[in-house]
């Protein structure tokens, strides 16, 4: 091959080259810009809550006692639980869903520090008897009518933070399907105003994510009443 054959050969082979690449970057780039025309999409929140009565009340009732005879105090303790168990009883709570814990007795007389001149009764005690029932009617009315077992000396504490009673709702399985679509029905409801302000249309979902299901009291007054939450984010895609 002469020289000048090699030199057209190399100028046939680098227009071919830069042709190739310049076609190549046509198509890429006209790839791109219809990738990017069908990602429009649009991110949207739908909330979903539910009021629901709670299903489940724990209630601790801690009451305290004092003497200066330890075997005095714990019959003391011992009749005051009858006390207790009984007035439960009255209410319509069942025995199974009652249960005590031994008693704490202290002994002040024991302790390192504090001027032990001054103390009334040397021995001093507690108990904890706990209702765990699903009639949430029956052990709120047995609350309301706490003052009953304090007429007949039982001293309850009721400052006491470790033993506050609950009221638990223990069925969010059964509301979660539904409070799922109502959260994806308002989530496409805000989707469409918005394609609709912005001329365009509502495609197919491209993701969805559920939040977590939150349950609270409604109010600090109403702790038997529980409000379910839950919100689910969905991005869908924009049509022209």
């Amino acid at each position: 091959m002469t020289e000048n054959q090699s030199s057209r050969s190399a100028l046939f082979l680098g227009l071919f080259i830069f042709l190739g690449l310049g076609l190549l970057g046509y198509l890429l780039g006209h790839a791109a810009m219809q990738v990017k025309g069908l990602d429009r999409t649009v991110v949207v929140k739908g909330l979903s809550e539910l009021e629901v009565p709670a299903d489940t009340a724990i209630w601790p009732i801690r009451f305290q006692d004092a003497s200066n005879e330890l075997p005095a105090l714990f019959d003391s303790i011992q009749a005051k639980n009858k006390l207790v168990t009984e007035f439960l009883a009255l209410h319509g709570i069942k025995s199974e869903e009652i249960t005590s814990e031994p008693p704490t007795v202290t002994d002040l007389h024991a302790q390192n520090y504090g001027d032990k001149r001054n103390i009334e009764f040397r021995y001093t005690g507690a108990s904890v008897i706990t209702v765990y029932s699903t009639n949430v009617a029956a052990v709120r009315k047995a609350m309301a009518d706490i003052i009953t077992l304090g007429r007949k000396g039982v001293a309850i504490a009721g400052d006491d933070y470790e033993h506050k009673p609950e009221f638990v709702f223990t069925k969010l399985n059964d509301q979660k399907p539904k409070m799922i679509a109502e959260a994806t029905q308002n989530a496409r409801a805000v989707a469409e105003k918005f394609a609709a302000d912005s001329k365009s249309s509502i495609g197919r979902i491209k993701s969805a994510t559920q939040g977590q299901f939150t349950i609270e009291n409604r109010d600090k007054t109403t702790p038997y009443i529980k409000r379910i939450r839950v919100v689910s984010t969905v991005e869908y895609y924009l049509a022209d």
